[in-house]
């Protein structure tokens, strides 16, 4: 009885567009997290008290700055002890020398035996490699004690400080601080299989640096666009997803490491695909869809899977092609299988209008 009252009603009015084939550049959206391009843990080299700390938590510091100072003093003696050493070998290879000299000249006139000659000038030989133990050991010293400061390798932003002012450290005490990197910064991404491959096929290669743009999770764009330049060689058996990786520069260290945002990776080169018009398509619990007039001319619904937008329109990957004939307007007032009246958009905007107009002359 219902469907017969249904039937009676007069056939809603909407309009009607024909789906075309665009030349549009595809993007690919996925989740991503930030992640610094260098992750240093900043640890002891050699064993003292940890004297003084040059840095607050959080501080942004630059490659070469000393972060954290280790009680010098044993280390300026060692080095100035090893210091001294080598000037008194130098003065007692100094000696060596002229004794040499003079032995030279006296065993040629045979004032002394050759046996004599051969002891001075064995002396002097290991005097020189006294000499040359003496300066390595020097130079140790001398780098055991520039480990007394301990510098910052990169640029980057400190972490939270593992091990406070007045503890005793040693190289195996673990982490004294982190610095993360965070100019320029990464950013990955896991990219499903099937969109690996419609972007390997739309580009001809996968492996080709690509545009990428980077979303906050409250919706904002970042200011500055990425490159994608790295993807896995893989894809993960767990997931189904292959990684990829884009760089971004970061001069306000507004991107933090381990920050999920949102990206989207455009592919280089145009691909000709079916569009539909935004306003076309609903969506509920089982996706995207919308009504297509089928041969009988009666609306039909239609679910589309979809790939990102080309302007006001759906770039459609599956559930429509070129031809197919979308509601548009009055989509509100369709019923799959009951007869439409399909008018133009001038109509469809005067048969809105008349409501208001009559109500006005009210």
């Amino acid at each position: 009885m219902k469907m017969q009252m249904v039937k009676k009603r007069p056939a809603p009015e909407v309009v009607v567009e024909t789906v075309k084939d665009e030349n549009v550049i595809q993007n690919f959206e996925a989740p991503g997290r930030v992640v610094s391009k260098y992750q240093v843990s900043i640890m002891a080299r050699i064993s003292g008290y940890l004297q003084k700390s040059f840095f607050k938590e959080g501080d942004y510091v630059k490659a070469g700055d000393t972060l954290f100072l280790i009680e010098p003093v044993e280390y300026q003696n060692a080095s100035s002890v090893a210091g001294a050493n080598i000037q008194n070998i130098k003065a007692q290879l100094a000696y060596a020398n002229k004794q040499l000299a003079r032995a030279d000249e006296l065993v040629k006139q045979d004032y002394i035996a050759k046996s004599r000659y051969d002891e001075i000038l064995a002396n002097r030989d290991a005097l020189q490699a006294q000499l040359n133990a003496a300066q390595s050991n020097f130079e140790d010293t001398n780098r055991n004690l520039s480990y007394t400061q301990v510098k910052a390798p990169v640029n980057g932003r400190i972490g939270i400080i593992d091990v406070t002012v007045g503890n005793y450290v040693t190289p195996s005490s673990g982490s004294l601080t982190t610095i993360n990197s965070t100019n320029p910064i990464y950013v990955t991404f896991p990219l499903s299989s099937e969109d690996y491959a419609a972007l390997s096929s739309i580009d001809k290669k996968a492996d080709e640096k690509r545009r990428v743009e980077l979303f906050f999770q409250n919706g904002t764009k970042y200011n500055f666009e990425g490159v994608q330049d790295f993807l896995d060689n893989k894809v993960d058996q767990s997931t189904g997803t292959v990684t990829m990786r884009a760089t971004f520069q970061n001069p306000d260290n507004k991107l933090l490491h381990g920050e999920f945002v949102n990206i989207k990776l455009y592919a280089n080169h145009p691909v000709k695909v079916p569009v539909v018009p935004v306003v076309a398509v609903q969506e509920n619990q089982e996706g995207k869809y919308v009504y297509i007039i089928d041969n009988e001319g009666l609306p039909k619904l239609t679910y589309i899977k979809v790939q990102g937008q080309s302007g006001d329109n759906w770039i459609v990957r599956s559930g429509l092609k070129a031809g197919d004939k979308v509601i548009v307007d009055g989509i509100l007032k369709v019923t799959p299988g009951v007869p439409v009246k399909i008018v133009s958009k001038e109509e469809m905007g005067k048969l809105n209008s008349a409501p208001a107009e009559t109500e006005n002359k009210k």
